[in-house]
């Protein structure tokens, strides 16, 4: 048995701001990838994604939902024997390890499941989100549903708010100097205890009104000059938006990269911002000249996600 891949997402824009309704843009990265395979000799990392396959059958199992339904004799008989999912999908770095592997699950033992082949209508797609979410909440406790949507749908996907998501166009790459790239902090990453400061500082109203007035603004400025291929726009909405993250969301940038990240602001060779949760994992930067972004980071491994 091999199933079919399920890619990584980076989420360029958005995190936190869509748990608080604003908007937010995912790409597919197809650089890491997961599919469902079975092995009659489990052992390692195989053998440890087996007996979590386990402990998500029995939260699907316990699902009381109108919204999906699942094979789920199928899906025990195929745990028993011995399947697992193959990912080379780095787990608690913010792309999505868990989102393809929910996605693959889906697509494999969902009943009356909502193909990618159709016309997928917004009511559609939200759906797909409300299911999505659901699953998820069994690996992060609280999920949008937007990372296994990203990775089932393999489309960029633009989310205006909570009820309004649509696929989205992208301008194709060029290969230009400017580059969206990844830099790995080399630290683990985990979303529950980053999400939970995150609605802790909601609680301050000082706060509530950074998001609302600061980040959601710059965000949306991001997305909009972004998908309208506006570069020079971007990278000045860009460099906002890694002030005010520096400023007000320091729990989530690990304590090693503050000075780095203050120091891509002041030079302007590259700017940063959380790339998921935070917390570890990747940092998401963004630079007009992706050479000059390699000289000053060159102690750090980075990886190149898109081209301007």
């Amino acid at each position: 048995m091999k199933g079919p891949l399920f890619y990584a997402k980076i989420l360029l824009f958005g995190e936190y701001g869509i748990i608080k309704d604003s908007k937010g843009l995912a790409i597919p990265f197809n650089a890491y990838r997961g599919a469902l395979k079975s092995s009659k000799d489990l052992e390692g990392a195989a053998k440890d994604s087996n007996a979590n396959l386990e402990r998500f059958y029995n939260h699907l199992s316990q699902l009381n939902s109108d919204k999906v339904s699942f094979n789920l004799e199928a899906f025990k008989n195929d745990i028993d024997n011995g399947m697992y999912f193959d990912s080379s999908i780095p787990q608690g770095y913010g792309v999505g390890s868990s989102g393809a592997l929910v996605a693959s699950i889906y697509d494999k033992y969902a009943t009356d499941k909502i193909t990618v082949l159709e016309n997928l209508t917004r009511e559609k797609l939200l759906k797909l989100k409300e299911i999505f979410s659901l699953m998820e909440s069994f690996f992060h406790g609280k999920s949008s549903g937007l990372d296994p949507l990203n990775s089932y749908l393999s489309l960029p996907i633009l989310i205006n708010s909570k009820e309004n998501i649509e696929p989205a166009g992208i301008p194709s790459q060029k290969e230009g100097k400017g580059a969206v790239f990844l830099l790995d902090s080399e630290q683990i990453g985990e979303t529950e205890p980053m999400v939970n400061i995150f609605m802790n500082k909601m609680k301050n109203e000082g706060f509530r009104k950074m998001i609302s007035e600061e980040f959601a603004t710059h965000t949306d400025a991001c997305i909009e000059d972004f998908l309208s291929g506006n570069v020079s726009s971007l990278f000045g909405n860009v460099k906002k938006l890694s002030k005010v993250v520096l400023k007000n969301f320091k729990p989530m940038i690990p304590v090693a990269f503050h000075k780095i990240w203050a120091q891509g602001i002041s030079t302007n060779d590259y700017y940063l911002k959380l790339c998921g949760s935070g917390g570890g994992g990747y940092i998401l930067g963004f630079t007009e000249d992706y050479q000059k972004a390699q000289e000053s980071l060159k102690d750090y491994k980075l990886e190149l996600v898109y081209r301007f």
